[in-house]
Formats: C-alpha cells, sequence, structure tokens
C-alpha cells in the first residue's frame, strides 16, 4: 500500500513532490498542496533580502554610526560597529517583513 499526502500535507512542499517523484502516479496529491508545488515560488524573501542588502549597506545611503557623526550620509566608508549597527537593522526588518507581515510574492 502507498502512502497518502493527505496525511502528510505539513511536509515541506520540496519533501512533497520529492514523494511525489519517488512513488509516482500511485496517489493523489491534494488540490491545495498541487497548487502550490506547481508554479508557486515565494519570491519574497529573495526580493526583501536583496533590497533590504542594497539599502541597507553601511556608507552607500547612510551609515549609523558615522566618523564624525552619529549618522553620517553617502560616505562610502564604513567601520566594524556600522556593520554590527547595519547588520541588526537588517535582521529586524527582514524578521517583520516576513515572519511578522507575512509578505508573500508568487510567481506563475
Amino acid at each position: 500500500m502507498y502512502p497518502s499526502l493527505d496525511k502528510i500535507v505539513t511536509l515541506h512542499p520540496l519533501k512533497l513532490s520529492i514523494l511525489y517523484l519517488r512513488f509516482g502516479s500511485k496517489f493523489q496529491l491534494p488540490s491545495s498542496v498541487g497548487a502550490q508545488l506547481v508554479g508557486m515560488a515565494d519570491w519574497a524573501p529573495v526580493l526583501v533580502g536583496v533590497v533590504l542588502f542594497v539599502l541597507l549597506s553601511p556608507g552607500l545611503l547612510f551609515q549609523i554610526p558615522g566618523y564624525n557623526r552619529s549618522v553620517e550620509f553617502g560616505g562610502m566608508k564604513t567601520n566594524g560597529k556600522a556593520i554590527f549597527v547595519h547588520t541588526l537593522i537588517f535582521f529586524a526588518l527582514y524578521a517583520i517583513l516576513i515572519l511578522a507581515v507575512h509578505l508573500h510574492i508568487y510567481t506563475g
């Protein structure tokens, strides 16, 4: 007897697709899972990460803390403190947008 995916819907979509490839057409995917596996890639984590990485690069647009001031704009220089502060800001904004706001961008 082959397993039914109705009981393992809580698995990650990649694991579900591997199971589907392993057992072939011996069973049917639930319609909700099938919609997630076929062309429904969530691009929000990638796009948010890239945009925040570029915007929060220390010294590009702004730098907290700067060399002479607490905030410097467009200095194109950086230091260890600024890298640490910008890393914390990046993590906080990324976590808020992806985990708390549940931002999703689907393609396909």
